[in-house]
């Protein structure tokens, strides 16, 4: 893992294309490569607002990002 972000608007690191499971919206969630390569969080819809249980994993350094409501 670099030292430095390559992008620096984006000092966090990684981010993941995924599908609100309410709404169905694209979303783009900004994922944090130096929390483990297994994390699990809360974060809301953008767009409808409801909670999404993210599960984000890392596979030879690319982020896998899975959305599931919080009532599953």
């Amino acid at each position: 893992m670099p030292d430095e972000p390559d992008d620096p608007e984006n000092p966090l690191g990684d981010t993941a294309d995924a599908w609100c499971p309410y709404c169905g919206e694209p979303c783009e969630l900004v994922v944090d490569p130096g929390g483990g390569a297994h994390q699990e969080y809360v974060e809301d819809c953008p767009v409808c607002c409801r909670p999404w249980r993210v599960t984000a994993t890392w596979y030879d350094g690319v982020a896998s990002v899975r959305l599931d409501t919080e009532d599953e």
